[in-house]
């Protein structure tokens, strides 16, 4: 394959692509309604970070919110953080959703509530579809279920669920009654679980008995007995028999069967409790890898604009669309899937491997399902890249208009794959944002071009900078990604943190009153951006700051090396110590001819100075269950603190490959 250097044009929108988008349609409102012609996308991006009244309250106009009570104004309080938007303001985020489940203007009565909201599979169900009249009902049933069990406004309600149509349902039914939803994962340990949910006083848990990964079944029961037994608000458990359709609740206090839920309410009415602007709305965490997971709450209000805004302006989503991303429910990714039905558009999920029975698993999917906009982590492109798979040649997806990856920087290679073998008119929009605002602040623009390597621009009312170490916006050169205007989405406050000292010293420690993403970033000339890994590990040699993603780029295009990780360890006397850590391909061998192999693709690729003090073979890299490398933990391992304290083992994908570095640790 031709090699794909950083900022080489791979694709432009044709006119029709353009014109035909909503934020194009959204431009020309704001020009015949507003007077505000606007002659690009820069123009644009500069009046909504500055003019936030302005830019906000066109967005409650163009998107048409109902809201009970008209808000009072966009921003009582504009500082950060503390911002309160839209005061006065009442609304209800589900009952945004099934505005879409009534008929399109123009068409026959009846015809839209009978196509599909969700379409879905997984290892252990067939394909297939809820459409928005049965996702309307079901909703309905489960949301007078939980109000039966004493839920209602601001009481919390978790789940213990795989990607399924019933955590779509538990969540909306959760949201309509103004009640506060949380999600975890199944493939999350129980310890993990109960430093979660236990912080946020649930009164309901709605829990599988276990799920199906990689062609292997794993048994939950006696999970969700302990989190019964470890979260003492619990009140009620409701079990979904997923794993073995014949699982019961005997071994479970104070449960009922979700089937048994739904079929006592059905036919009841879907009502919406219209709650603040500012009422929360779910509870996201961070990745937990040292001390207690901050709990970050979120508005209802916040996220449905900032989803309004995301889904059908970056994304370019609507009614004609089938949206998928490769996620859990543990992950951000998903609330922003279901926020797709915001859009009108249908959501595709997933529950299962990535690469069982193959690498191809999700792209038959795509196939089958009619997938407009697939989604995915820059890690699974990668993957398919040297799995060497041809998605494009084996399967049809005449239906995808884009591809999305995020989790991770993309390096230049991964988008010339995607266009070498997926498709080569394809809108590829790389994205970077966070768990702390659920949305990208980096990402696509469907008015823009396509370059290698990077993201397309800076998202509507996201005021992204980088900051040089004066904390001065620079342009051309990495700097600290930083955030310099309120968002909605911006967490209203982290829980159980009264004073709010723990969410200042997470994001505003640094510069006050700026928010710092933690991020290195890269903006240049045209509005492009490069973000090169975390900031808080980031590599300093000889004075000059490195991301790790071009080292990771580099090495993991030696053939023989399946994954990498590398740290910057301070030595005394101003001095460091990088060493490199690979997981080598089955059978390989790490002799001198390899380091040297290693070192050179380094050296051709980045530049000497990020070639490595020396290299090590480890068995794994540690990662989230999400699947982000742990760089700063292990960099703390290896400067000497125990592995228990440096991260929590119940937060990890694969908690014994700390071993390895602890080892390591006395060499070092």
């Amino acid at each position: 394959m031709t090699e794909t250097t950083e900022g080489k044009l791979l694709w432009e929108p044709s006119p029709e692509f353009r014109e035909n988008s909503t934020i194009a349609r959204y431009m020309g409102w704001l020009r015949r309604e507003k007077g505000l012609p606007f002659e690009d996308y820069t123009a644009l991006w500069e009046w909504s970070v500055t003019d936030l009244d302005g830019f906000w309250s066109s967005l409650w106009e163009f998107f048409d919110i109902q809201s009970s009570k008209p808000p009072e104004g966009v921003l009582g309080r504009r500082e950060m953080p503390g911002a309160e938007w839209f005061p006065g303001a009442e609304l209800n985020y589900a009952e945004h959703v099934f505005r879409n489940a009534g008929e399109r203007p123009g068409e026959r009565p009846g015809e839209r509530p009978d196509e599909p909201a969700l379409v879905h599979a997984s290892e252990l169900r067939p394909l297939g579809e809820t459409s928005w009249r049965e996702l309307e009902g079901k909703v309905a049933a489960f949301a007078a279920g939980l109000s039966g069990m004493g839920v209602g406004r601001g009481d919390r309600v978790v789940a213990y669920l795989p990607n399924v149509p019933e955590a779509v349902v538990a969540f909306l039914a959760c949201a309509s009654l103004g009640a506060v939803w949380s999600s975890a994962s199944p493939d999350f340990g129980a310890g993990s679980v109960v430093d979660r949910f236990a912080q946020i006083e649930p009164k309901v848990l709605v829990a599988c008995d276990g799920y199906r990964y990689g062609g292997k079944d794993f048994d939950r029961t006696d999970v969700v007995a302990r989190l019964q037994g470890e979260i003492p608000t619990l009140q009620k458990t409701v079990l979904l028999p997923y794993l073995d359709q014949g699982a019961d609740t005997a071994a479970l206090d104070d449960a009922a069967l979700w089937d048994d839920v739904l079929a006592a309410n059905e036919g009841a009415p879907l009502r919406f409790e219209r709650v603040p602007f500012d009422h929360p709305l779910w509870v996201l965490y961070s990745s937990g890898t040292t001390g207690l997971p901050k709990a970050i709450v979120q508005s209802q209000g916040g996220i449905l604009l900032e989803h309004l805004k995301k889904g059908r302006l970056h994304i370019d989503l609507g009614p004609n669309d089938r949206f998928f991303w490769f996620t859990t429910t543990g992950w951000m990714m998903w609330n922003l899937l279901v926020g797709g039905l915001l859009a009108g558009a249908t959501a595709v999920l997933y529950d299962g491997s990535p690469a069982h029975p193959g690498m191809n698993v999700l792209w038959k999917l795509a196939q089958d399902t009619g997938i407009t906009h697939f989604g995915t982590s820059a890690g699974y492109l990668t993957g398919c890249m040297k799995a060497g798979i041809e998605p494009g040649r084996d399967f049809d997806l005449s239906a995808l208009k884009g591809v999305g990856s995020t989790g991770s920087p993309l390096p230049p290679e991964g988008f010339g794959w995607v266009y070498g073998h997926v498709g080569e008119d394809l809108w590829l929009y790389s994205t970077s944002g966070g768990t702390d605002l659920c949305t990208a602040f980096v990402g696509g623009v469907p008015l823009l071009p396509v370059r290698a390597g990077e993201l397309q621009a800076r998202s509507l009312g996201a005021a992204v900078h980088a900051f040089d170490p004066d904390g001065k916006p620079v342009i051309g050169e990495v700097g600290e990604m930083v955030i310099t205007a309120p968002m909605p989405s911006m967490p209203v406050f982290l829980w159980n943190d009264p004073e709010g000292e723990r969410y200042r010293e997470s994001y505003f420690d640094v510069y006050p009153g700026v928010w710092r993403h933690g991020d290195w970033i890269l903006v240049n000339g045209h509005g492009g951006c490069v973000i090169s890994g975390r900031s808080d590990s980031t590599i300093n040699r000889g004075g000059v700051r490195m991301g790790t993603s071009e080292i990771y780029s580099a090495v993991e295009g030696v053939e023989e090396v399946a994954d990498s990780l590398v740290v910057d360890i301070p030595k005394p006397g101003g001095e460091s110590f990088m060493p490199l850590f690979v997981v080598l391909e089955e059978g390989v061998e790490l002799d001198d001819d390899l380091k040297n192999k290693i070192k050179r693709s380094i050296r051709e690729r980045t530049s000497p100075r990020h070639v490595p003090n020396e290299i090590f073979a480890v068995p794994d890299v540690p990662k989230t269950l999400n699947g982000k490398k742990l760089e700063v933990p292990v960099k703390k391992i290896l400067s000497g603190t125990p592995p228990e304290e440096a991260a929590s083992r119940d937060s990890l994908g694969n908690p014994e490959s700390l071993d390895r570095f602890a080892e390591l640790a006395e060499k070092i």
